[in-house]
């Protein structure tokens, strides 16, 4: 493959003005690229990413590349990629990418192969595709890499089996348990968002509809807080005691699917887990259905059971499939069952990928330098990291906090003091 595949180029001027107006909103991510560009502390190394391609991806693209790193982007998932700016980034910042809107999952696997072909130093995962290609099939490229980043929930719970199983072979820093990742781009960003992909797919009113959210974890308790903003009244579902106490106490209705699938609405799923809306549940859905996922993989919903169980599909409206069964009512899937908030939206807002990205960059320099030294495991980002990244964040917001006392940092360093 050459170096890259994208849609059209001549769409790279469009992107370029669309990734300009990211910046803006990316104050941190701006500051650690004027850093890197000083001081170069990734020159020479080569960095593979598979990450969704939108206009915040190509500002963090651009800061590993002023820092000196040679970088390669895939997509990580097909329906995710901006076409506009994969060509901007080729055409303007002559970084290779490999990722079309809709592409079908071979040509997916055939960018992951692409990106592995750069022979990467660092990778950058968003789901771990890349990672788990490259223990799969590419093994020989192994012993090149220093360590990894992995961006979301799921990636980082497949992490975490393959050190479990004694399969990881290099370190791997979870992005995405950073503080300033998962409250702030989980649960504001993928609350926003989501909501944003399910209205432009539909363009249906939230007020008074029952709006099922499936997982209670930070994404959960985002889209949950805005769909409530939005008038729909709000129905968690768990498998964990713990998120499931606190959506009751947070003020929503906790069920089991199989009772929430009667009632429902509207669905949206965010586990990271597979059939979470399963056979069973579109047996009793209502009439009218809508079902949507906003985890990475497209498995929460149970796609083939619903196929075995219609007699007509039709594309109704743009990422709308809808679904005839056999006793005539109509369930609607949106985005083929993958990230509506990418499919059919443009995914997070910059301000909040701001700081994730950020985490992305102060980490990828960190395994840089620190990567050999590393156990072959999945490590938190450092906390010296995510508390210069929410420093950086509220400096650009112009909010100011206190400062310990020396008495005060005395007294919290001290146990004599008592009643």
């Amino acid at each position: 493959m050459s170096n890259n595949d994208v849609k059209d180029l001549n769409l790279a001027e469009g992107g370029r003005r669309r990734i300009e107006w990211a910046e803006r909103e990316m104050p941190v991510l701006r500051l650690i690229r004027e850093r890197f560009a000083k001081e170069r502390p990734l020159e020479g190394v080569r960095v593979s990413a598979c990450l969704h391609v939108t206009t915040e991806t190509a500002n963090l693209m651009r800061t590993l590349q002023a820092g000196g790193a040679d970088v390669v982007l895939t997509a990580s998932n097909p329906l995710s990629t901006q076409d506009d700016v994969a060509a901007s980034l080729v055409v303007h910042n002559e970084i290779p990418v490999y990722a079309i809107k809709g592409e079908d999952n071979v040509t997916y696997y055939k960018h992951l192969s692409a990106a592995l072909d750069h022979k990467p130093m660092i990778t950058m995962d968003d789901g771990a595709d890349l990672v788990t290609v490259m223990h799969k099939e590419r093994r020989e490229l192994i012993p090149n890499v220093i360590g990894s980043m992995e961006e979301t929930t799921t990636g980082v719970i497949r992490m975490r089996a393959m050190a479990k199983d004694g399969m990881l072979s290099f370190p791997v820093v979870a992005v995405n348990d950073a503080m300033t990742k998962h409250f702030f781009d989980n649960r504001y960003g993928t609350g926003q968002s989501t909501i944003d992909g399910i209205i432009r797919a539909t363009n249906i009113l939230l007020a008074g509809k029952n709006f099922v959210v499936a997982g209670y974890g930070w994404c959960g308790r985002g889209l949950a807080m805005r769909a409530r903003g939005m008038g729909a009244n709000v129905i968690v579902t768990e498998v964990d005691p713990m998120p499931a106490l606190e959506a009751v106490m947070d003020g929503f209705r906790v069920m089991p699917m199989e009772e929430a699938a009667q009632i429902g609405d509207i669905f949206c799923t965010l586990t990271g887990d597979l059939n979470v809306i399963d056979r069973k549940h579109f047996e009793v859905m209502k009439d009218g259905a809508i079902v949507a996922n906003s985890g990475h993989f497209n498995v929460e919903i149970n796609i083939p059971a619903l196929e075995e169980m219609s007699v007509a599909k039709r594309l109704v409206r743009p990422f709308v499939d809808q679904y005839e069964l056999k006793d005539g009512r109509q369930i609607h899937i949106l985005g083929e069952g993958r990230l509506i908030n990418l499919a059919s939206a443009e995914g997070h807002p910059a301000s909040v990928m701001d700081m994730s990205f950020a985490n992305q960059a102060l980490a990828t320099e960190y395994i840089f330098k620190h990567g050999r030294e590393l156990e072959k495991k999945v490590y938190s980002v450092p906390e010296e990291i995510d508390r210069e990244i929410a420093r950086l964040k509220l400096d650009a917001m112009k909010v100011k906090i206190d400062t310990l006392t020396p008495e005060q940092v005395h007294y919290l360093n001290s146990w004599q003091e008592g009643t």
